[in-house]
């Protein structure tokens, strides 16, 4: 695939399958993700790779709990207010897996590498066939997330990245 058929063709999924994203597959998509460009090179980012829906539903929940909570109403438009209140709603879509990328240090540029870590993931995935959807409200409370420190794949692309673990 041409780097601008990736760049013009990839867009927010909302609706995903119920078929598992094989490990490999994850890991391609985080070996991209590492490549990313940084500030000085700082690489900030740990990955962690979610792919049990009961945690996915409990992370998705307590997101939502922590939005409503802490935000005013009046400061989410109602589109995303109405979700929010409904307790059937999944942020993540039921996707089948969630790879959620944070910061490993303090610095005036770590979001912007994320973001860009998080680019480089979601062009991979669209070329691999599989899609994507930056999730705005997970960062909401993101450091309240209930996770686990399991890691039964940790340092699969240990010559790039600070951590990555997969629950």
């Amino acid at each position: 695939m041409e780097l601008n058929d990736a760049i013009f063709g990839r867009r927010a999924t909302r609706q995903y399958t119920r078929q598992a994203v094989e490990t490999a597959m994850l890991q391609k998509l985080l070996v991209s993700a590492v490549n990313a460009p940084s500030a000085i090179n700082g690489q900030p980012w740990a990955f962690t790779v979610v792919r049990d829906q009961a945690k996915l539903d409990l992370i998705s929940r307590s997101a939502k709990s922590h939005m409503l909570a802490t935000v005013p109403g009046a400061a989410l438009p109602g589109h995303v207010h109405g979700p929010l209140a409904d307790a059937s709603f999944q942020i993540f879509y039921h996707a089948p897996a969630l790879i959620l990328i944070s910061a490993t240090q303090k610095g005036p540029w770590v979001v912007e590498d994320c973001a860009l870590a998080a680019e480089n993931l979601m062009l991979a995935a669209y070329g691999a066939g599989l899609g994507s959807c930056w999730i705005g409200l997970a960062q909401v409370g993101r450091s309240t997330l209930p996770m686990s420190s399991a890691s039964p794949c940790r340092d699969q692309c240990q010559d790039r990245t600070r951590t990555l673990k997969t629950e």
